[in-house]
């Protein structure tokens, strides 16, 4: 296993499940009948904004990682006519722009770019944390590099202005009571029926939208093939394979526009460069099922044609849904979640009893915290009956050792304050069920309604002369300090403060029905230059508790770190708890130094 990089070229100076026959029938109806929908969304709120063709905004952050200037950047690059009518704020891209306060202000002088394609329902604030060490760790061997987080168009849709003002009472009042900010309403979360041209945003549109974006930010192609490093995490690797074959002037002779001409490397954080989900799922060519829950992902097995027809007609949904656990108004609680434990970490949690007891959120959260089946269908003891801080209720949704779902997994620490059991729902501790959905750290859950408060210990506080250890029923401790690397307020940080967030609400269908698909002629003749992902260098991060733990790719310069989940790729403190540097932020930014 190499930890080492190959040498860079150098520089110059929510949806209900159908029955299948009814499926079949209602897609082949669809394919005889549908055009292009026109199907429309809520009218964009900042039309002014629609009409600039560049902005880029400072921001300003309470991140501890010192040197690193953050802007957001948005670009007015219009849908084609024929995506049908959509809000005119998606006619815009977006991305977050890091970058060394000591560096140069031009990206272009910068000595590299990285930029970075997000995974399945993530948006470009999921690499604040990875993007802020990676650019320090450069700074302090005297380069100057930018990394850019990309937010997929799809994320136009969500409305996070309850979570800007930085205040959970007036989030859940916006989102949940009618309550106005600044004269603006909520109007609900969209429904499928509502972003009929999101059916229309699949592989061909996001890999465009990578390219005009670098073309309009580096026009010099040359430039781009001597500094852009191209990557990205889980779904984001794969994204940058098609990428790299991609054909962008429609005349396979010219290479100048191919997708590998515009990169120098490519970096994979839990990943591959890969053009199919092989990688991602254990070569089932799926992530239905693996890395996502059965039947969130429609099948594909009926063909191109019927399924576009389908998602053009409505017969199946346009962005990936659930009835729970899944679903727009979850990941914004998630970022809600957020947004009350960097505000008010150590403080008791009041969230659970403001939300509404409607569907949707009953069940999810009866899925992510219940002790055993037996819990789960009875509803009792449910969330609410327990005392938990703001960090311990992030925590229950998404540390690894607690969190049912692989893809939303970090390893930030572990309850504390009570007595915990094991959690055996929805799979037991016992049986190792499938590490790609579920991963494969024991879960734990407290164990006492009505009784202690329960707190978070962080992940550099696990096997402190004070830590408990907190042990399953066969006498093995849920966690230890080399299981746990990343910081929960920096977690909940990089889901409430950043204005793209991390989470994606509205990711589009289409975008993994095509992946599915790829060897269809209608897109695989766009894949015109097979060579793509292995055309340039490559460094590929493995967690070594993540998706790829099991299969680690050792033909593309793999790293594999000890005791990271899916997401502690993206958001692993910059001082780990042996008090060593962060491995990404050492070795990517190496990838990318000068000769």
């Amino acid at each position: 296993m190499s930890t080492g990089a190959p040498p860079l070229p150098p520089l110059p100076p929510r949806r209900a499940r159908w029955p299948r026959p009814l499926l079949a029938g209602a897609l082949a109806v669809a394919a005889l009948t549908a055009a292009p929908s026109a199907g429309g969304a809520p009218a964009d709120a900042t039309p002014a904004a629609a009409g600039t063709a560049r902005t880029e905004t400072p921001m300003s952050s309470a991140s501890p990682v010192a040197g690193v200037a953050e802007t957001q950047v948005s670009l007015r690059i219009p849908l084609p006519a024929s995506a049908g009518s959509h809000p005119a704020g998606c006619d815009r891209l977006s991305y977050l722009r890091y970058r060394s306060t000591d560096g140069p202000t031009a990206s272009a002088d910068a000595d590299r770019v990285l930029v970075a394609q997000p995974g399945i329902l993530e948006g470009a604030g999921a690499f604040d944390s990875v993007a802020r060490n990676t650019v320090r760790a450069a700074a302090d061997r005297g380069e100057h590099i930018e990394f850019w987080a990309l937010d997929r168009r799809s994320n136009c849709l969500e409305d996070n202005t309850g979570i800007a003002t930085g205040s959970v009472s007036r989030a859940v009042g916006y989102y949940y009571e009618g309550r106005r900010i600044d004269g603006r309403a909520f109007d609900g979360f969209l429904t499928s029926d509502q972003v009929g041209w999101l059916g229309e945003v699949g592989l061909e549109q996001t890999v465009r939208d990578q390219y005009d974006l670098l073309a309009a930010e580096l026009p010099d192609q040359r430039l781009r093939k001597e500094k852009v490093l191209c990557g990205g995490h889980s779904l984001g690797g794969v994204l940058t394979g098609v990428f790299s074959t991609w054909d962008f002037d429609g005349d396979s002779a010219t290479k100048a526009d191919a997708g590998y001409n515009q990169c120098a490397g490519y970096f994979a954080l839990d990943t591959t460069i890969a053009v199919n989900l092989d990688d991602l799922n254990g070569g089932s060519g799926t992530l239905d099922g693996g890395l996502l829950p059965r039947g969130t992902v429609p099948g594909t097995d009926l063909g191109y044609t019927v399924v576009q027809a389908g998602l053009r007609s409505g017969a199946l949904p346009r962005f990936l849904a659930l009835p729970a656990v899944i679903n727009p108004e979850i990941m914004n609680l998630l970022a809600i979640s957020g947004l009350a434990a960097r505000t008010a970490p150590d403080a008791l949690s009041t969230l659970q009893n403001a939300l509404p007891a409607n569907d949707n959120i009953e069940t999810t959260t009866r899925t992510m915290f219940s002790k055993n089946a037996a819990v789960f269908l009875s509803g009792r003891p449910t969330i609410r009956d327990f005392r938990l801080t703001n960090e311990a209720v992030l925590g229950a949704f998404m540390d690894d050792n607690s969190a049912p779902l692989s893809f939303i997994q970090t390893s930030v620490g572990l309850f504390d304050g009570g007595r915990l059991a094991d959690k055996d729902f929805p799979v037991s501790n016992d049986v190792q069920g499938s590490p790609a959905l579920f991963g494969t750290e024991p879960k734990a859950i407290p164990d006492e309604p009505d009784g202690p408060l329960y707190t978070w210990r962080g992940f550099d506080r696990v096997g402190a002369p004070d830590d408990p250890v907190h042990r399953s029923a066969d006498g093995t401790p849920f966690t230890t300090a080399a299981k746990e690397v990343s910081d929960i307020g920096e977690l909940a940080r990089s889901l409430s403060e950043q204005p793209l967030d991390l989470t994606e609400d509205y990711f589009p269908t289409k975008l993994v029905t095509d992946l599915a698909l790829v060897d269809d002629a209608r897109i695989a003749r766009h894949m015109a230059h097979p060579e793509g992902p292995t055309a340039r260098p490559v460094i590929t991060f493995v967690a070594g508790d993540g998706i790829l733990a099991d299969r680690v790719p050792a033909d593309r310069n793999p790293v594999v770190l000890p005791g990271y989940q899916h997401l502690d790729v993206l958001t692993a403190a910059p001082v780990q708890n042996d008090g060593s540097r962060e491995r990404i932020a050492t070795l990517l930014s190496a990838f990318g130094k000068r000769p």
